[in-house]
């Protein structure tokens, strides 16, 4: 017979979790992966101890784990992306004419800008991120800006996208789990993600006064395009590339088939426009660019991508998954939030607890779709009960699910970020704003009570009873 897990069961395998990957990231230098191995191993015990069998615990491991394979899919295509990209010379081409153009004292709320409004349109801050992201980081160290600076600028654009897109996966799971509409869910998140957006480009344009970017050298960055020109063909049209792919998101095109149109296409382009082999490109999506063009700028980001560079972020995806389905069917997420449940009276109450309960589960699994599931699932009776409209709860889990989890180092999209550009989250913690801003809004409306949304849910009940 199964027995209900305490407090301190259910804290355990949450605080192996935390106390390991502190370690894990700030002493041994690895990474996330032995502390989700630890924490899926703690709570294995504890619900062996608690009455479950082995063969139902793995059924909940994979059971979580099928949650996020589409997300593994889009992942894997991600990598393969980078690398057609970077080889047809699509990316070469953006950092080529952004150092021609760009000037330093617009620079950082360009980035903030044209980062968002092609997450906005493609619905995916990790893309976004690994391509025009990946070209901002050359344009910033051209144009001498710190690597963290310029880091902190593209995650704010890649996540202001992500959290408004309709084609978001993460802005369609928080309406289904906190039982709204998709289209009310974006319209209430206007108002926490305009703000905190227009304040970030605020902010990185006074950090992007000519003092700041006077360590712009000519020579450093004629000797980026220079090198550049060498090792690839550079030209207009392969600006089209990333025009192409926001039309099919633009025609409601499927992530999948859309990205891998885009991978395919640009491994076409390297073919005939940079003269790559077949080999050599098929060689380039499956481990990365690899080329020597002489400037540390240009080799150091460039020679990355590929399908095996995900494999680490996609690792992380399972453990954590497979750790959310445990602690979600064990019951262990529930008993901890029960007591806190009880003690929700006010609306400030409610929603400060679901924030907090949201960065939680970012703290414990460091992955997006549990941090948004498991809290959703959890206060949504909650809401109802208190006739406060659901889109309030959506909102909430989204600003900590979707955008404030990049304030947990181990987290999925850190380490992926990260990886992508070859800098510690310690680095671009500090300057992603809009990381900081969305949730710390939404706390405020909560106390305020403004733009709380409320709606009675009785009538709802009574249908159901009837």
């Amino acid at each position: 017979m199964k027995k209900e897990l305490t407090v301190v069961q259910a804290l355990l395998p949450i605080i192996t979790i935390i106390v390991t990957a502190s370690f894990a990231v700030f002493l041994w230098g690895a990474s996330m992966h032995f502390p989700l191995i630890f924490g899926i191993i703690v709570a294995v015990v504890i619900s062996v101890l608690c009455g479950w069998k082995w063969e139902e615990i793995q059924s909940l491991m994979v059971k979580g784990v099928s949650r996020a394979l589409s997300a593994v899919f889009i992942l894997m295509i991600i990598g393969t992306i980078i690398g057609s990209w970077i080889a047809s010379g699509v990316i070469p081409t953006v950092i080529f004419y952004g150092l021609s153009f760009i000037q330093p004292d617009v620079f950082l709320p360009m980035v903030v800008l044209v980062t968002g409004i092609i997450s906005l349109t493609l619905g995916s801050s990790f893309t976004s991120i690994a391509t025009i992201g990946l070209a901002f980081m050359v344009i910033g160290e051209g144009l001498g800006f710190s690597a963290g600076i310029v880091a902190g600028a593209v995650i704010s654009g890649a996540f202001f996208g992500d959290k408004l897109s309709p084609v978001s996966d993460t802005t369609n799971i928080a309406p289904v789990v906190a039982e709204t509409d998709l289209f009310s869910h974006v319209k209430h998140m206007l108002w926490d993600t305009i703000p905190a957006f227009i304040v970030s480009i605020i902010i990185f344009w006074f950090m992007s006064s000519p003092e700041q970017g006077s360590a712009a050298d000519p020579s450093t960055i004629n000797e980026i395009k220079n090198g550049l020109d060498d090792l690839f063909v550079i030209h207009p049209l392969l600006l089209l590339m990333p025009m192409l792919t926001i039309i099919l998101i633009l025609k409601k095109t499927p992530a999948i088939p859309a990205l891998i149109s885009v991978s395919l296409l640009g491994a076409l382009i390297a073919i005939v426009v940079q003269g790559s082999s077949i080999s050599s490109i098929i060689h380039t999506m499956t481990n990365g660019f690899s080329g020597e063009s002489g400037v540390p700028a240009i080799d150091s980001l460039l020679n990355r991508g590929g399908l095996s560079s995900m494999f680490e972020t996609i690792a992380l995806v399972i453990l954590a998954t497979a750790l959310g389905g445990i602690l979600e069917s064990t019951g262990a997420f529930h008993v901890l939030t029960r007591k806190m449940l009880e003690k929700v009276r006010t609306t400030s109450s409610l929603i400060t607890s679901t924030i907090l309960s949201t960065f939680v589960v970012a703290f414990t699994t460091g992955e997006q779709y549990l941090s948004i599931i498991l809290p959703a699932r959890t206060f949504v009776e909650k809401y109802k009960s208190m006739n406060i409209d659901t889109k309030n709860l959506s909102r909430a889990v989204e600003a900590v699910g979707t955008v404030g989890i990049n304030l947990v180092p181990w987290s999925v999209p850190a380490v992926f970020i990260s990886g992508m550009f070859g800098i510690s989250p310690a680095a671009f913690i500090p300057y992603a704003f809009f990381v900081f801003l969305v949730p710390i809004i939404n706390v405020l409306f909560g106390v305020t009570g403004w733009t709380i949304r409320r709606k009675e849910y009785e009538n709802e009940k009574e249908e159901i009873i009837t």
